[in-house]
């Protein structure tokens, strides 16, 4: 099939690359000349395992083209993805300029039958709005096109995209009940084909119903997170292991163990725009979402937890700390620094006059980028941010270790050297990859997330209920 792709960032590559690499003729449009310029050339502007063969392997073999040409991407197309970003507006809703921009491109230029393809992640009633940018471009070229509006929501996960993609759990798409939308069916079954083989994975349903099934699964798996942490905060004052709990509630089937872990706060592209952006159309709508509001709330406190652990054992002034962290992307698998944990512990350090030294495998280039933005006020705190290229050297002369990131290359590591180079031997685990005994037969003093200090006393009346106290007191 010939299919466009508008908008070459994470989800429009991955699944220009992913349906090239199954025979489709895919060509990548892009208003940004330098993006096309990389990818033309040979490179990627993003860390994706895997993605790099791929679409090398593609533009190779003539499947895979990029462009800024909007005629050359609209003209002769059975499908055309929409795949631009939505980010956050000042009050939380998605912003849908690009989304609506790329449809008035698409309605100047197409000639026949076209299935325009949502799949980049939209409030509900975005369709619609597409709907009427395209016809209104038709009209005004007096062409009477058929086509049709279908929802097809990514459900990628950074660092594993190529997988879901390709052997995904489900395919969501929304369609019309008219002749338009059951044409676009057939065109989306024939293009799914591939990836739908061993098993019918693809989801029907109506447009507005595929629309809202994209941010409550975002809201669902944010929730499941927010709420573990909020547990982990309660085991660490009563004395319980948030690991066992988390294995304990996990082997429950209704429950299962994803996205059960405890840490200092989920970040990323997905969860913090999606859950905004679904409590503002809650809003829109008259209604709200409580449990989203708190969902967010004590996703914004976790990401200080940390913070506050390191207060409490360094005071309050951290002039003249030095702190080497370990991880800077929002989580492993990925480069991505958007609203990723380490920038609040980060900031929050270097505010209390701390010098920090950073390490992450994947992520320095943005995370470069994104610290120099977050500070360009405050080039003093700046300055006291330093990037080293080995992971073992933030820990020389350092007071303590903060782990931020779950990369594989920090769950096991030399701690013996690790001992040797810090000028104490303290880490602070965000991401709890340590046991807690371990730590402490080596000589280490850790803080993790959810678990009692092993060997700390546990004070008597922080394991009594505050009602029980209270009742005590009284008699």
């Amino acid at each position: 099939m010939n299919v466009t792709i508008i908008g070459c960032g994470y989800v429009g590559l991955v699944t220009a690359a992913c349906l090239a690499d199954v025979g489709n003729d895919v060509c990548c449009f892009d208003v940004d000349r330098d993006k096309i310029d990389l990818l033309e050339s040979g490179g990627i502007p993003i860390h994706e395992p895997g993605l790099h063969e791929i679409v090398a392997r593609n533009k190779a073999a003539g499947r895979l083209s990029f462009t800024t040409d909007p005629h050359r991407a609209m003209t002769q197309r059975e499908a055309i993805f929409i795949a631009v970003g939505t980010p956050s507006g000042e009050d939380g809703s998605a912003d849908l300029q690009y989304v609506l921009a790329a449809a008035s491109e698409i309605g100047r230029y197409i000639e026949g039958f076209t299935v325009v393809v949502d799949k980049s992640t939209v409030p509900v009633g975005t369709a619609r709005r597409v709907r009427g940018a395209i016809a209104e471009q038709l009209a005004q070229r007096g062409v009477d096109c058929m086509f049709s509006v279908v929802s097809n929501p990514e459900f990628l996960k950074e660092g594993a995209a190529i997988e879901d993609f390709t052997r995904p759990e489900r395919i969501v798409v929304g369609c019309d009940e008219d002749v338009p939308g059951e044409r676009a069916r057939e065109t989306m079954k024939r293009l799914y084909a591939p990836f739908n083989r061993n098993r019918e994975r693809m989801l029907f349903m109506d447009v507005r119903s595929a629309e809202f099934t994209k941010y409550a699964a975002n809201a669902m798996l944010a929730t499941r997170i927010s709420f573990m942490n909020e547990l982990a905060n309660l085991a660490e004052r009563v004395g319980a292991d948030i690991e066992s709990v988390r294995r304990g509630i996990g082997s429950d089937p209704r429950i299962g163990y994803h996205f059960l872990y405890a840490g200092c706060g989920y970040g990323g592209s997905c969860f913090p725009k999606d859950v905004r952006a679904l409590m503002q159309t809650a809003q829109d709508y008259g209604h709200s979402l409580r449990i989203l509001d708190a969902v967010s709330s004590v996703n914004a406190a976790q990401k200080q937890v940390l913070v506050n652990k390191i207060v409490a054992r360094f005071g309050e002034d951290l002039s003249g700390c030095v702190f080497g962290v370990w991880g800077l992307a929002f989580k492993p698998g990925t480069d991505d620094m958007r609203e990723a944990p380490s920038r609040v512990v980060i900031g929050a350090l270097l505010e209390r006059g701390a010098r920090v030294v950073a390490y992450d495998p994947v992520s320095m280039k943005e995370a470069k980028r994104a610290f120099a933005a977050d500070l360009r006020s405050e080039p003093a705190a700046l300055a006291r941010l330093t990037f080293v290229e080995d992971q073992m050297d933030v820990a020389a002369a350092a007071d303590a270790l903060v782990v931020l990131t779950e990369w594989k290359a920090f769950k096991s590591p030399d701690f013996d050297s690790l001992k040797a180079r810090l000028k104490q031997p303290i880490v602070f685990d965000g991401r709890n990859l340590y046991e807690p005994s371990a730590m402490e037969e080596i000589g280490i003093e850790y803080y993790s997330i959810g678990r009692p200090r092993s060997g700390a006393p546990l004070h008597e009346e922080a394991l009594q209920p505050r009602g029980a106290a209270v009742a005590a007191y009284g008699r």
